[in-house]
């Protein structure tokens, strides 16, 4: 981005005219209502926007998938798992499959699974190697499992892979957690994995 706050605003405001568009298309209002959660922050409104997808289309596999990303940061982990695992069965080959297993980690990770949250994040990993949130995700729910080696591995060899010097915590990848215990989770989880922020 060149400027993150004007991009945002105009990809928000875009986003809104969509869904104001598009109140009655489902692939609208799922896309539309991702990016107002996604890019702009401000969940209530890209739940109701999904969930009006949902409505009009129930096996829409992409409404499916983006609500288990809102579902998950709206601290609904077992909605969030259902509605992924409704996503990848219904759309098995999708090109979005790799987010739908991150959501499905995601989710895991919210619900105190880690274990499972380590599982889904890294088959997000194996079909796109250089997604930095599965790769979060794998490296918190490593931490806080007690397995602190693997969470430093995965994060040292997720810096040298995308050429990059590290990664940091930053607001914007902790703000959409909206209950505040999965946000101090997640972001003791990336410190003790050795993220600084």
């Amino acid at each position: 981005m060149v400027d993150r706050a004007e991009e945002i605003a105009e990809a928000t405001r875009l986003a809104r005219r969509a869904v104001e568009l598009g109140r009655d298309d489902a692939i609208a209002l799922s896309y539309g209502g991702y990016v107002l959660g996604y890019v702009g922050g401000d969940l209530d409104d890209s739940a109701a926007c999904i969930d009006r997808a949902l409505a009009l289309n129930p096996n829409l596999a992409a409404a499916l998938g983006v609500s288990s990303w809102v579902r998950a940061c709206m601290g609904e982990p077992g909605k969030a798992v259902e509605h992924a695992a409704l996503a990848m069965r219904l759309s098995p080959l999708d090109p979005r499959l790799f987010a739908w297993q991150f959501n499905t980690g995601l989710a895991h990770f919210c619900a105190g699974h880690y274990d499972d949250a380590v599982a889904w994040a890294g088959k997000s990993l194996r079909h796109q190697p250089n997604y930095v949130s599965a790769m979060r995700v794998v490296a918190a729910g490593h931490a806080l499992a007690g397995r602190l080696s693997e969470a430093q591995q995965m994060m040292l060899g997720s810096a040298r892979s995308i050429h990059c010097c590290g990664f940091r915590i930053s607001p914007r990848c902790c703000r959409r957690f909206i209950d505040r215990t999965d946000r101090s989770r997640y972001i003791e989880g990336l410190r003790k994995a050795g993220l600084s922020g």
